[in-house]
């Protein structure tokens, strides 16, 4: 229990360091919000309405009142409001949120089923031909940069075999098969490569831990190849493939950009980019923020998995 208090304690530690950084960075960019804002909206900016504005937004407060003020907005859950229409960005973060993190598990569960099977197969089979075909689809998967293996699966799946739209995004209220057949491809597309990662992680991790002693003496004991497999070999291998592909899940988070323009995948990627193009430095602040609380969270929950998965990281 005090492993696991320290552990969400240094999260919370982190996403306040995290909050931090964001805070300055923003006040560190050169230029005054309140100017770029005038000046985005086709106005003549005077220094009359820089000062308006810059009151309406609270910039002229001193620096450590609106530092706090953020902080103590952030712990109750409120991120500010949008700058371009008003709207709160807790709730426009909250509506698309899970788009991207449905995206991402669908994308990271495809991942770990084909991932780790493989890897544990080419492990086995190392040298082999079996082996040496599965390492170089890897490689090959790899090798395809996300938006040309996206539009090659619009290509095929959309237009060549019509068993899809080309994308967009049709919420599961209205209809469930429909938004399922448009989550597959962006997943596809984003599971594919994470699978490549999972399958070579996995088989190094393998090929390493068959080399240790424990997997020699369970051999001489005559313990039969399948309980090696599951109940020594799988469960110390799967410790750096877990790390593995959560972080790539949690990089993927704001990095899904190109996936979610192709398939025109309404997610936290695009809102994230036109923010930035729109200079609306609330819901900037904001992704940011929450993508780096998950990037935390995920890291909270590797650390138990390693506990889970190994005692002595408990101790």
């Amino acid at each position: 229990m005090i492993w696991l208090l320290r552990r969400i304690g240094i999260s919370i530690l982190l996403v306040w360091a995290v909050a931090s950084i964001v805070y300055l960075a923003i006040h560190l960019v050169p230029g005054d919000p309140a100017e770029l804002l005038l000046s985005s909206a086709g106005m003549t900016p005077n220094p009359e309405a820089i000062a308006d504005l810059r009151q309406q937004l609270g910039l002229d407060r001193p620096m450590l009142d609106q530092y706090l003020t953020s902080l103590g907005g952030l712990v109750r859950g409120d991120l500010g409001v949008s700058l371009r229409d008003g709207t709160p960005v807790a709730e426009e973060i909250a509506r698309r949120l899970p788009r991207t993190l449905e995206l991402l598990g669908v994308a990271g569960l495809f991942a770990a089923i084909f991932g780790i099977p493989l890897g544990t197969f080419a492990a086995l089979q190392r040298g082999r031909t079996l082996d040496r075909a599965l390492s170089g689809i890897a490689s090959l998967s790899l090798a395809v940069p996300v938006f040309v293996l996206g539009t090659l699966t619009v290509m095929l799946f959309a237009l060549q075999l019509h068993w899809a739209p080309a994308g967009g995004f049709v919420p599961i209220t209205q209809s469930l098969a429909q938004h399922l057949i448009l989550l597959a491809m962006p997943a596809l597309t984003i599971g594919i490569g994470l699978a490549a990662i999972v399958m070579r992680m996995t088989r190094a991790s393998i090929l390493d831990v068959m080399q240790r002693d424990f997997i020699r003496t369970a051999r001489a004991k005559g313990v039969g190849a399948w309980r090696i497999l599951v109940h020594h070999m799988l469960r110390n291998a799967m410790m750096p493939v877990v790390t593995v592909l959560a972080l790539h899940l949690g990089s993927l988070l704001g990095g899904t950009v190109l996936v979610e323009y192709v398939f025109n995948w309404p997610g936290m990627s695009g809102f994230l980019v036109d923010a930035v193009n729109a200079r609306d430095y609330p819901e900037v602040v904001g992704v940011i923020l929450v993508i780096s609380i998950i990037f935390v969270a995920l890291n909270l929950i590797v650390d138990i998995v390693y506990g889970l998965l190994d005692p002595r990281v408990r101790r």
